[in-house]
């Protein structure tokens, strides 16, 4: 087992950066709402907003999944009924992910439409979904 716990533990690594990363994105995007298109202000958040997709959350997303499949195949657990409707929450958060890139494009180009109040109702998503993720993977409910 001594393999199997060491993909675990890189799983959960990848998983909690992953998380800083969907939790903190959004909050930049709050701050970034009120910053003048083209400002000193705006241009920090465009470099820190980047950085923190492309360097932390994406790879750190790829990590997780890859762990997660490598690990559901090695422990045979891949068909089980409380697996599958933890893939499908994941998948919602890859969803998530990809919105926020979408938003975080939109900010690159200086053509958010959307509102602060909108980007902090989207930052209670990923605690949700986290909450149902982990309690399929400890508990096993089903």
């Amino acid at each position: 087992m001594t393999g199997y716990s060491w993909l675990l533990a890189f799983h959960i690594i990848a998983m909690v950066a992953w998380m800083a990363g969907i939790f903190y994105l959004p909050r930049l995007f709050v701050y970034h709402v009120d910053a003048e298109p083209g400002s000193d202000k705006s241009e920090t958040f465009k470099v820190m907003e980047r950085r923190l997709l492309m360097a932390i959350m994406t790879p750190a997303m790829i990590a997780t999944w890859l762990a997660g499949i490598a690990l559901a195949i090695w422990s045979e657990q891949y068909q089980e009924t409380w697996m599958i409707t933890k893939v499908l929450l994941v998948l919602a958060m890859s969803g998530l992910h990809a919105w926020l890139s979408m938003r975080r494009r939109d900010f690159e180009n200086d053509i958010n439409k959307r509102s602060a109040r909108t980007f902090r109702l989207v930052n209670e998503v990923p605690t949700l979904l986290l909450i149902g993720i982990v309690i399929l993977a400890v508990v096993r409910p089903f």
